[in-house]
C-alpha cells in the first residue's frame, strides 16, 4: 500500500461500475482522500453503486462517457488524479465493433489526455492488458495505442509542472467479469463440461486486489511516460481447470470425474501464452521489489527526468517476461493460491457465511 497522503486529493475514476474500477474504489476507500468522482455511462450499475455509498458524503458519482470531450472535461475540473480504466475490453466484441474499439479505448484516452492538460491535474494512471504487447487483436492494438498516447502527452510537455502521465499493465486478472475463473465456477456448478481452449495454455495471474493496489501504488511512483507491471505467478489453464473441478465439484454435488473437460481450440488471435514485455522492452525495464517499470523508449523533448526508484535495481532485465518462459505453479501451489486468495468462493459458501 502506497505510504502518500491521499487526505488532500481529488481522485477522478472512469469506468467507476467495472470490476477493476470497482475494486480500486473499494481500496481507495480506505485511504480517505479529500474527494472521489466516479464517472461511467452504465446508468444502472451507477445508480446501485450510489445506494451503496451513501455514507460516504465525499463521494460523487456521475453519467459521463469518455467519449464525451465536453462532459469529461466538467467532471475533471480541480481533480488531482485521474484514474481511468474505463475501456471495451473483450477481445471478440472489440473485433466485431473496431470502431467502437478506437473510440473508447484509443479517443477515449485522448479524451482524458486533453481535459488533464486543460485542468492541471498532478497525475493520470491509464489501465493497459498484457494485450497491448505485440497485439494480435484490435482491443491489443487500441489498448497500445493507449500506452503510447499517455507517454508522449508526457514527453511533450513544455511544462515541467504539468501532469505525469503513466500506464499500468494487467496480466489475467482472476474473477473479473468475463475472465476464466467464474465461466469455470459456472460450468462446475452445471457438472460439467468445462471447456478449455488448448491445454499448453499458459497465463500469467493477478488478483483483482492485485490489480487495484498496482495502479494506486504507481500513482506516486510514476516519473512520467512508464509502463507499471506486477510481479505475477503462472499458470496452465488445464491445471487451473483441474484444480477447480477437485475443488468445487463436491460443493456442486458432483463427482470431480464425472466432470468432463473439453478442449474446443484455441480463439482466433488467441496467444498459447501471455506476453508482459517484450523484447525491446526488456533493455528499457528497471526492476523494483514488487514491479517492473518499462521507461519510455524515446525521451522527454524539454526536460530531463531522473527514473530512480526506490530498491531499482540497474536498467534492463536480461529475459522477457512472458508465461512460456517462466515456471508455472504446480497444482498444490495452485490449490493453495486460490484457497488463499479466496478464489473458490461460491453463492452457497458466501450464503452459509451471511447465516452463520
Amino acid at each position: 500500500m502506497s505510504t502518500q497522503p491521499w487526505s488532500d486529493k481529488r481522485v477522478l475514476i472512469t469506468g467507476i461500475c467495472g470490476t477493476v474500477g470497482t475494486r480500486i474504489f473499494q481500496q481507495l476507500l480506505e485511504r480517505e482522500p479529500k474527494e472521489i468522482i466516479g464517472l461511467d455511462n452504465n446508468e444502472s450499475e451507477l445508480f446501485f453503486l450510489e445506494e451503496e455509498c451513501r455514507q460516504h458524503d465525499y463521494v460523487n458519482l456521475h453519467l459521463c462517457d469518455v467519449r464525451d470531450r465536453q462532459n469529461l472535461k466538467r467532471r475533471i475540473e480541480g481533480v488531482d488524479i485521474v484514474l481511468h480504466t474505463a475501456a471495451l475490453k473483450h477481445v471478440m466484441l472489440c473485433e466485431k465493433s473496431p470502431g467502437d474499439a478506437v473510440r473508447t479505448n484509443i479517443e477515449g484516452a485522448r479524451n482524458v489526455i486533453a481535459a488533464a492538460m486543460d485542468a492541471d491535474v498532478e497525475r493520470v494512471l491509464f489501465t493497459s492488458s498484457d494485450k497491448a504487447v505485440n497485439p494480435t487483436n484490435v482491443m491489443g492494438t487500441s489498448k497500445l495505442m493507449g500506452e503510447r498516447l499517455l507517454t508522449a502527452a508526457n514527453a511533450q510537455q513544455r511544462d515541467q509542472d504539468g501532469p505525469i502521465f503513466a500506464s499500468t499493465r494487467f496480466g489475467n486478472v482472476l474473477g473479473s467479469r468475463g475472465s476464466v475463473i467464474p465461466i469455470f465456477k459456472q460450468q462446475i456448478a452445471d457438472g460439467g463440461p468445462v471447456t478449455l481452449t488448448d491445454p499448453r495454455m499458459t497465463r500469467f495471474i493477478m488478483t483483482l486486489e492485485e490489480a487495484a493496489r498496482l495502479v494506486l501504488d504507481s500513482v506516486f511512483l510514476a516519473k512520467g511516460g512508464e509502463v507499471f507491471v506486477t510481479k505475477m505467478p503462472v499458470v496452465r489453464i488445464e491445471d487451473l481447470a483441474h484444480v477447480m473441478i477437485e475443488e468445487l465439484g463436491p460443493v456442486h454435488g458432483h463427482v470431480p470425474g464425472s466432470i468432463e473437460v473439453d478442449v474446443i481450440g484455441a480463439k482466433p488471435g488467441e496467444k498459447f501464452y501471455e506476453e508482459l514485455m517484450n523484447n525491446e522492452e526488456s533493455r528499457r525495464t528497471v526492476e523494483i521489489p514488487e514491479y517492473f517499470a518499462i521507461l519510455p523508449a524515446f525521451k522527454s523533448l524539454y526536460h530531463d527526468i531522473d527514473y530512480s526508484y526506490p530498491g531499482m535495481d540497474g536498467v534492463g532485465i536480461e529475459d522477457v517476461y512472458n508465461s512460456s518462459t517462466e515456471e508455472p505453479m504446480s497444482r498444490e501451489q495452485l490449490r493453495n493460491y486460490l484457497h488463499e486468495k479466496n478464489l473458490l468462493e461460491t453463492h452457497e459458501n458466501q450464503k452459509q457465511e451471511a447465516l452463520s
